[in-house]
């Protein structure tokens, strides 16, 4: 059902900068560690990877990469939202070219589209490409939200086949849950509401925090679907702190700042994004550091 969509974790993955570029070496290398470590599936260029500061070249040679680090071995989802729904046609097509499994949509941010705008867009959208399009819900960052009779709606096309729900609203989720049933694959884009999303039937989450515990995020639903809700329910608990310092700023904000503690990359985002002020690098450090993910 529902095609190349997965169950498990899906990691939304950070784009690492060298200086004013991307650094290519640093993303292979982010992406092998992910899937060595138990990724379902790897994000790039959703809200994480910064696809708003990254030029259309940069964007295709981001995918490019990734699918042949994901070949055979885990599904790619790209993001391609904009609030220009030609663009987002563009990069939709673009990304299927280059290797994308899946695709991430989010909602057109800024221009606050009605219902008939947006399933226009969503649809517009999902009839350019013939893979799994995620309709992505995120509206703290994009001023409208995409409702549950909206989504139950675009459902009927049959590209429009999953939603990553990041309203942080569980009543949004059960109503989501009960308009679609069966007929759409929900994904939990809250790390800190796993399991309350796994009981209203998302079949995983599309996370942030995997960027530093991909393991864990993976175990978390596997737990979940393998029927050991306890499991699931008591990382959710062992990890929350950290997964709310990751938090403490906009994303990805924090969670470069920790996998640049982690080695992994260079703490550099482009503007109008800044690096972690000291006080809060310093709790987010000693929180890693409690859960041994550093020195």
């Amino acid at each position: 059902m529902h095609g190349n969509l997965f169950y498990g974790c899906g990691t939304a993955l950070v784009t690492p900068f060298k200086g004013k570029r991307v650094d290519f070496d640093a993303l292979e290398n982010l992406i092998d560690w992910q899937l060595d470590c138990g990724a379902d599936a790897i994000v790039v260029l959703g809200t994480t990877g910064e696809p708003a500061t990254i030029t259309e070249s940069e964007r295709s040679a981001i995918v490019e990469c990734a699918a042949a680090r994901c070949l055979h071995r885990a599904p790619l989802v790209v993001g391609t939202g904009s609030n220009d729904t030609r663009r987002a046609i563009a990069q939709s097509i673009e990304a299927r070219r280059l290797g994308a499994e899946a695709l991430l949509v989010v909602t057109p941010y800024y221009n606050r589209a009605s219902r008939t705008g947006l399933i226009g867009h969503f649809t517009a959208v999902a009839d350019s490409v013939d893979i799994p399009v995620i309709m992505y819900n995120v509206p703290a960052r994009t001023g409208v939200n995409l409702d549950a009779d909206t989504v139950a709606e675009l459902a009927k096309h049959p590209n429009l086949c999953a939603v990553k729900e990041a309203s942080g609203s569980l009543r949004q989720m059960t109503d989501l849950t009960r308009a679609c049933g069966e007929g759409i694959a929900v994904y939990c884009g809250n790390d800190d509401q796993v399991p309350a999303a796994m009981a209203l039937g998302a079949r995983g989450v599309i996370s942030v925090a995997a960027n530093l515990i991909p393991g864990v995020m993976s175990d978390m639903v596997s737990d979940w679907l393998r029927g050991e809700p306890k499991k699931c329910l008591e990382a959710q608990m062992d990890w929350l702190p950290l997964i709310r310092r990751l938090f403490d700023e906009v994303n990805p904000i924090p969670v470069k700042a920790a996998l640049a503690m982690m080695g992994k990359i260079e703490n550099t985002l482009r503007l109008p994004l800044t690096p972690l002020d000291a006080d809060k690098e310093e709790q987010l450090r000693r929180e890693m550091k409690r859960m041994g993910l550093v020195g």
